[in-house]
């Protein structure tokens, strides 16, 4: 992160950008820029350049909420499904998913950090424990064309330096 890992965040501003990808994907990207007018500009362009458009201020968050995400990964199918849920409901979890070898523990974003430091000191680890904008609904899409569109357009901003985080509720096809 170029400037940013130096400390040098003064100059930085975070801007957040809203619009839909292909199909009408909402999408949320984060950003922390020095250069305002250059990240709009981009962020308009990735849209506009994979058949989606960028909207207004709050024109997708609306369908999205915050929570805190605690991600476990059990590869190794070493951990107990009941174990884990149990402890991540006691430690102060508001929700909890098992999908295949993947548990996910869904906190408010306030009880993040106190669930994630329980659940560490009974001695799990995490592939990934924040805050994020979950969809409330997702958005499917049937041709391939266009699923080759909506990942063109992530992948552009993945590849973005002032980019953050990117929030979508693309239904990714399985692989």
């Amino acid at each position: 992160d170029k400037a940013l890992g130096a400390g040098n965040t003064e100059n930085y501003e975070k801007i957040v950008y809203e619009g839909y990808g292909p199909q009408g994907v909402a999408v949320i990207v984060e950003t922390m820029t020095d250069n305002r007018n250059r990240t709009a500009g981009e962020m308009r362009h990735y849209f506009d350049k994979y058949g989606g458009n960028m909207g207004a201020a709050n024109c997708v968050s609306w369908s999205f909420d915050r929570k805190g995400v605690i991600v476990i990964d059990n590869e190794d199918e070493e951990l107990d499904e009941d174990t884990v849920m149990m402890d991540a409901l006691d430690a102060g979890a508001a929700d909890f998913e098992a999908d295949d070898d993947i548990f996910t523990v869904y906190t408010e974003p306030a009880d993040l950090g106190t669930v994630r430091d329980e659940l560490t000191a009974q001695g799990y680890t995490f592939a990934s424990a924040e805050v994020e904008q979950v969809p409330n609904t997702y958005t499917k899409i049937d041709d391939k064309e266009t699923c080759d569109k909506m990942q063109k357009m992530l992948d552009m901003f993945e590849d973005n330096d002032d980019i953050q985080n990117v929030w979508h509720n693309w239904e990714m096809p399985e692989e």
